[in-house]
Order: structure tokens, then C-alpha cells, then sequence
């Protein structure tokens, strides 16, 4: 060990370039879908199911979750069964996709509640770290990038692995037809991009994201509980 009198040998480790190669899972990537908005032509879940199609096309297999009658957060027990839909569906997939419309410059409640719901933790089992997120936005005027610039952080907050690019749809009214298909653009060409993008950093990171998410400090912190539980052993 070189001059680093704080690090606990035990827990200190180089990485394994071995470890971030395991071998390739045989079922596809599983992908959950979640969109910000219950209108009857909602924009955000038009371009959810656009982006599922290009996902399905891709190789992946796809959920994509429906928040009616999601209860606010915290206003039903963690049993009721849109929450538990939505965290068993959360715990299946290997990457995320959230697209939510831009209301009053920020992600929609609708959107919000839905993460919520999705804690950092439910016992031993993390539901997002490690998966991997991609993030888009619709919105009704020009162009803007405040619903996924939250979603970015939201999706850091969450362990997330969010990839760099990122979908932003302005005028969403005229970028789909009657049928609710997503119109021939340079919009359609990103959204492309975006699914192209998540597909591949799913398929790299998978089956290795408990390494890649595999901490010194928790290491260390384990080893201190190890430690103090045998000495209760011991003592007994």
C-alpha cells in the first residue's frame, strides 16, 4: 500500500477487469417504461410506446407501466397493488426509460410519483442502482430541457446509470399523426439515437452492475460489523 495511511487494506481493491466482462445473459434486456401523463392522447405516452417499439426492434423485451391510480406517495401502505406492480417491475428490469411532459418548467407530478415509489432500498434489494436510464421530454411550445435536466438528477440520486443522450421533443402536437405515430423528423431520428444508446450501455453493463456498484466504503463498513459481531460471539 502505498502512502495512504486512511484506507483499510482489507476493503481497498483493484479493479478487475475480469469482473466487468461476465458472461453474456441468454434472455433479452428487460426495460421498464414509465411515461408522466394520463390524458387520453398523452404525448409522453405515445413517444413511450414509439421508444418501445425501437426497443423491441433492438433485441430488448419491455414493460411499460401505467400510473392511473397510482396513489400519491405516501398516501397508501407499500402493498397496495399499483405500487407493488410498479416496484416488481422496477426489481425485473435492467434499464429504465422516463419521459415525462414539461409542466410549469419541471417534470410533472404524475412523473414524480412514480419515482417516489421506487425507494433506494426494500430490504437487502436496491431497485435501480446499477440499471441503466434514459430520459426524454415532450412539451407543448419550443424546445426545452428542464423535465430531463430533473429526471438526469433524479436518475443520479437513484444509482442510476443514465447514458449522455437524451430526447427532448418540442410542439409534440405536430410530431404525431391521428393514429398516434410518431412523425418522419430530426425528433424521431434522436429518439432513434436514444434507444440505440440505452440498448448498448444495457448490454455492456449487465450482469456486472453488483460489481460495478460494489463500494469500498460498504466494504469496509461490512467488515467493521463482521468484526464487531464476532466479538459478541466471543464474549458469549
Amino acid at each position: 500500500m502505498l502512502d495512504l495511511p486512511n484506507i483499510d487494506s482489507e476493503a481497498f481493491a483493484l479493479p478487475d477487469p475480469v469482473a466487468l466482462h461476465p458472461p453474456i445473459a441468454a434472455h433479452r434486456p428487460r426495460i421498464l417504461l414509465l411515461y408522466g401523463s394520463l390524458r387520453e392522447r398523452s404525448y409522453s405516452r405515445l413517444l413511450t410506446m414509439e421508444a418501445a417499439r425501437l426497443l423491441e426492434t433492438f433485441g430488448a423485451e419491455t414493460r411499460i407501466f401505467n400510473p392511473s391510480s397510482l396513489p400519491l406517495p405516501d398516501d397508501a401502505e407499500p402493498t397496495h397493488p399499483k405500487v407493488r406492480e410498479l416496484r416488481e417491475l422496477s426489481t425485473w428490469s435492467e434499464g429504465h426509460v422516463w419521459c415525462s411532459p414539461e409542466r410549469h418548467g419541471a417534470m410533472t407530478g404524475i412523473m414524480k410519483a412514480q419515482i417516489d415509489w421506487i425507494p433506494l432500498s426494500v430490504g437487502a434489494v436496491r431497485p435501480t442502482q446499477g440499471k441503466t436510464l434514459a430520459v426524454m421530454q415532450v412539451s407543448g411550445g419550443s424546445q426545452s430541457f428542464n423535465a430531463i435536466n430533473q429526471l438526469r438528477v433524479l436518475g443520479r440520486w437513484m444509482r442510476m446509470i443514465t447514458i449522455p443522450n437524451q430526447s427532448s421533443v418540442a410542439k409534440a402536437y405536430e410530431q404525431f399523426d391521428d393514429s398516434g405515430r410518431m412523425k418522419p423528423s430530426a425528433y424521431y431520428d434522436r429518439v432513434v439515437d436514444v434507444m440505440e444508446e440505452l440498448m448498448k450501455f444495457t448490454l455492456l453493463t449487465r450482469g456486472a452492475t453488483a460489481y460495478l456498484t460494489n463500494r469500498y466504503s460498504e466494504r469496509k463498513e461490512d467488515a467493521e460489523k463482521l468484526a464487531r459481531r464476532m466479538k459478541l460471539d466471543e464474549a458469549v
